[in-house]
């Protein structure tokens, strides 16, 4: 009896056990339950409403010149937002400018748009073609107001290839790519302008002659909390492009914003550069408490990104800095297109890091999305767009998901430029490979922050026309790991071939005479009425060179040489 008894006693704790299994269960449901109630709750409230969405494009920034990537430079505001918000690990641009600014607009690779091949220089005849359906036009259907601010740099030889011709409601700033912060003058040129319809819907075009002295990030920060404080009376919701001018070349700034590195940083000139970075992170601060004190933060989404690497090439002293990674603005490697980017969104996104790949084309796809409601919202009338090379990555952000793709196109450019490539040259990222076929720099070395121990910087050509790197094992791209992956390389190259076929030829026009603002009492104007849409020559990547592995030839090198020129010679090349 007793050995029953003990089999019943144990039988009895074991079902107290059970009991309590039962309720901590019960209680878990129970909590989660409620817990799933009020973030749904909370997620619903802003689920169903269209979010304001400011997109913040810096100019030439390098990935070490922010605070929040381990920078040297103080950005408080930039670094809040960016812990506040998603840190997009792996957020690529181009590797100049104007592309870059097409592909955020477009959505589609320069490739398609006929912007692969440098940038559009002062008084140059084309731009973003007509034909492309733009990300404005896009969000104007579903009853956003437009608004750009700061560098256009897609054309302005017409008016129908200006910003309020493209969608924007209203612009503030200079639709070439660079002009001296204070006078706003390009080549003797004045190229600031308040551009409006006015009450009888007739486009105005006012210069602003008045802003002569006033520095351009003071006053493209100003303008766009001017804007804030304007829309928080709206009932519509609103999108505004800002992109600033900092930090692209000339550099220079108000003298209180070096005195903020008076301690610390000793070279006069990586003073400046960093105080350039500080006036930009100020005005943000100015926009981001302008939106609190207008009730607008909590429905506003910000992105933050830059155009392309910093500039570490053909610019005398060295200021920035894209440490880890090799190279910058012109080059394929990580330097070049890697952009130091996040996205806050107080009310939809965690705190956290994302290491989905993604690429600038995707933004407008994504911004499409967050406009729609996920769909549920119809435009106001159809909308067409030719295909788009971006894809909607937002649930790949806010639920910590992998991306939504798996490749891109970094560039494919059959032309040397500039201070860059003096080959053919393609590139291509296939989940954690990267391929580069012909010549991927220059700038092809790693330039730490200032007063950090510097690298090897080498400045000329390659000794292969193919390096393939692992990214996600070596991001700062320093084994070439080609000859031990030849399936891989025959792969990538085989798809870059297939891009290629899909490849508009380049739109790149020649300086046109008439452009000259001498012609127009000293102002940049649109000096054409009519543009030949047809291209002079088409291109095809079939040439034996891309596929050989050959050695450059010593003409190449030659020329390779003289394009990594470091002296203030060479200044005058890059695109202001």
């Amino acid at each position: 009896s007793s050995g029953i008894n003990a089999e019943y006693g144990e039988l009895f704790i074991s079902f107290l056990l059970f009991l309590r299994m039962l309720m901590n269960l019960l209680y878990s449901i129970v909590l989660l339950s409620f817990l799933g109630k009020s973030v749904t709750l909370k997620n619903q409230e802003y689920a169903d409403k269209q979010p304001n969405i400011i997109y913040i494009l810096s100019d030439d920034l390098g990935h070490s010149d922010v605070g929040f990537t381990n920078g040297f430079i103080e950005t408080p505001n930039l670094n809040r937002l960016a812990k506040e918000g998603v840190l997009l690990t792996q957020s690529y641009v181009q590797q100049v400018c104007s592309p870059t600014r097409g592909a955020l607009m477009s959505g589609r690779y320069p490739i398609h748009t006929g912007l692969q091949h440098d940038v559009i220089y002062p008084g140059e005849p084309w731009g973003l073609p007509l034909d492309e359906t733009i990300l404005p036009q896009i969000l104007k259907e579903y009853n956003y107001s437009t608004h750009a601010v700061g560098k256009w740099h897609l054309g302005m030889h017409k008016w129908a290839y200006t910003p309020l011709y493209r969608g924007f409601d209203d612009y503030f700033g200079y639709y070439l790519g660079g002009q001296n912060y204070d006078s706003h003058r390009n080549e003797k040129g004045l190229d600031l302008r308040s551009d409006y319809f006015d009450e009888n819907g007739k486009f105005v075009d006012e210069l602003r002659w008045d802003l002569d002295g006033r520095y351009s990030a003071e006053l493209y920060s100003d303008h766009t909390v001017d804007l804030v404080n304007k829309l928080k009376s709206e009932e519509n919701p609103f999108f505004i492009y800002l992109a600033y001018q900092s930090v692209h070349a000339p550099h220079m700034v108000p003298q209180r914003y070096i005195d903020q590195y008076s301690s610390h940083i000793t070279d006069k000139k990586e003073k400046v550069f960093a105080a350039m970075v500080s006036s930009m992170d100020e005005g943000i601060g100015n926009i981001t408490k302008a939106l609190e004190n207008a009730g607008l933060a909590d429905n506003t989404i910000i992105v933050f990104s830059s155009d392309n690497g910093g500039n570490v090439n053909c610019v005398g002293k060295v200021t920035s800095s894209n440490y880890p990674y090799r190279g910058g603005k012109r080059a394929l490697y990580e330097g070049g297109v890697r952009s130091p980017s996040f996205i806050w969104a107080r009310n939809r996104l965690s705190p956290s890091k994302s290491n989905a790949m993604s690429h600038v084309t995707d933004w407008l796809p994504t911004f499409w999305s967050l406009a729609s409601l996920q769909g549920k919202l119809k435009p106001n009338k159809p909308i067409k767009t030719k295909p788009l090379d971006g894809v909607d990555q937002w649930l790949a952000i806010s639920e910590n998901l992998p991306s939504n793709r798996t490749e891109f196109v970094i560039n494919i450019d059959p032309k040397p430029i500039r201070c860059g490539h003096q080959v053919p040259h393609a590139g291509l990222r296939w989940k954690e490979w990267k391929l580069i076929i012909g010549q991927g720099c220059p700038p092809s070395g790693w330039y730490p922050a200032p007063g950090l121990t510097d690298l090897e910087n080498p400045c000329g050509p390659h000794d292969s026309y193919i390096e393939l790197y692992n990214i996600i094992e070596d991001p700062s791209e320093t084994r070439n790991v080609s000859d031990k992956f030849p399936d891989i390389v025959k792969m990538l190259t085989e798809k870059i071939q297939a891009y290629n076929a899909t490849a508009v030829p380049l739109g790149n026009k020649p300086h046109d005479p008439a452009s000259n603002p001498k012609n127009f009492n000293f102002t940049w104007m649109p000096w054409l009425d009519m543009f030949d849409e047809v291209p002079d020559e088409t291109y095809t990547l079939t040439n034996e060179l891309w596929l050989s592995g050959n050695e450059l030839s010593e003409e190449d090198i030659s020329s390779s040489r003289d394009a990594c020129l470091t002296s203030d010679q060479v200044i005058d090349l890059i695109e202001f």
